[in-house]
């Protein structure tokens, strides 16, 4: 998973009294639903998946000015393992972008069930138990948003619970037939709202979704 789409995550109080952070999720999709390497055509290969890389011709200025302002609001961020380790492998070794900089001091917490501390990415923190427990015991904490990058599973798992509170898709211009999706067969139901859109110059929506109250539930 690239840095992708933009962080245009707003502050805002949660959808709860009970939570003072939001779960917010930041991710690339194209029409058809595909979230699979965006960034790196050998980002992931699962499935011999093709056409990794396919957002990178659609970065323009809008996109990077609303993913800089998004980066403001945007507290800690919440990985699944192979997210963190691909981001890993990536970001903390350049020095070409404004966003190395971001991910490095960020707080990261990584859900797995394979991995060990120490982590090897600094401010990493592995979450502990069960997965939807520990973030649910994150939200209860006062901060800025959690944002979750990649991670498809793990949306999943946190939908299945109603953890997740935002969704901010970029929907790219394009299908491409194959590759994991964000939204899977036998996924759980959800009502979403529509509260922010912005269209950049090469035609990539970058919509704003706030999950309905207790909508979530098994499909």
């Amino acid at each position: 998973m690239g840095i992708g789409g933009a962080r245009n995550v707003t502050g805002a109080l949660s959808r709860k009294a009970l939570y003072v952070s939001k779960v917010v999720v930041v991710n690339n999709v194209t029409l058809d639903g595909v979230m699979q390497a965006p960034a790196r055509p050998d980002e992931d290969t699962r499935g011999g998946f093709t056409h990794g890389g396919w957002a990178a011709p659609y970065t323009d200025a809008v996109m990077g000015q609303t993913m800089a302002e998004g980066m403001t609001t945007s507290g800690a961020l919440l990985l699944g393992r192979r997210t963190y380790e691909d981001f890993f492998a990536v970001w903390p070794n350049r020095t070409d972008n404004p966003y190395t900089e971001v991910l490095n001091n960020a707080q990261k917490y990584v859900a797995s069930t394979t991995l060990t501390e120490p982590l090897p990415w600094q401010n990493s923190t592995l979450l502990k138990g069960d997965v939807a427990e520990a973030v649910a015991s994150l939200k209860q904490q006062p901060g800025k948003d959690i944002v979750i990058l990649g991670s498809g599973e793990l949306i999943q798992a946190l939908m299945r619970r109603n953890l997740i509170d935002e969704f901010v898709l970029l929907i790219f211009p394009l299908a491409l037939g194959s590759g994991r999706r964000l939204f899977t067969d036998g996924g759980v139901f959800a009502t979403l709202r529509l509260t922010n859109t912005v269209t950049t110059t090469t035609g990539v929506v970058i919509a704003t979704y706030q999950v309905a109250e207790e909508t979530t539930k098994e499909s």
